[in-house]
């Protein structure tokens, strides 16, 4: 069994503690997600909207202009699909909004934790040297003038982006195919409108 003085002799030690802090807040942050959305009837309902209108899009899209009589017909039921993928992406994102606050909640509780744990600490060293403003994000509240020395707050922001990526894509909580195209809560003009 690993003592805690095993641990601190270790050379990686800071830097693991860092990254298995950060997949630990990532399953937390996934189960809090699944528990407000993700095992909701709305929820399922509004993902298999999504899927059912992004495929009719791709065939409508695809599909021998012979089936249907005229270029005008066929624009207009593209138009109504596509706003029907818009609104319910739309609803999707607002339907995540209330367990992103949550999530907020708890990857700023636990940022303001290691922070607190490794104020001033390098945890590990980068193999290049960064530059501009992704060194001040690297060097973030260390002394001295190594540019190759990484802070807790840079290596905590990288793991927590890509854990929580690579594990809402491995339980399958990623957003329908449909979804990431509507623009979510902020959507772009539609350049038809104008």
């Amino acid at each position: 069994m690993a003592t805690p003085q095993m641990l601190s002799s270790l050379k990686y030690s800071d830097s693991l503690t860092v990254v298995g802090i950060s997949f630990c807040t990532a399953i937390i942050c996934e189960s809090i997600s699944w528990l407000l959305i993700y095992r909701t009837n709305s929820y399922k309902t509004l993902k298999s909207s999504i899927d059912k209108a992004s495929k009719k899009l791709e065939t409508m899209k695809i599909e021998n202009p012979a089936k249907i009589s005229t270029k005008k017909s066929k624009t207009k039921k593209i138009d109504r699909v596509e706003t029907s993928l818009k609104e319910s992406s739309r609803d999707l994102s607002l339907f995540k909004f209330k367990s992103g606050a949550v999530v907020a909640l708890v990857l700023f509780v636990v940022f303001g934790l290691l922070n607190s744990l490794f104020e001033g600490k390098v945890v590990a060293k980068l193999p290049f040297k960064p530059f501009g403003i992704v060194m001040k994000m690297s060097h973030r509240g260390l002394q001295g003038d190594d540019a190759t020395d990484c802070s807790m707050a840079f290596l905590y922001f990288l793991c927590s982006i890509s854990i929580r990526t690579n594990l809402q894509k491995f339980l399958g909580f990623s957003p329908p195919r449909g979804a990431a195209a509507g623009g979510g809560l902020f959507p772009m003009p539609d350049p038809k409108t104008n």
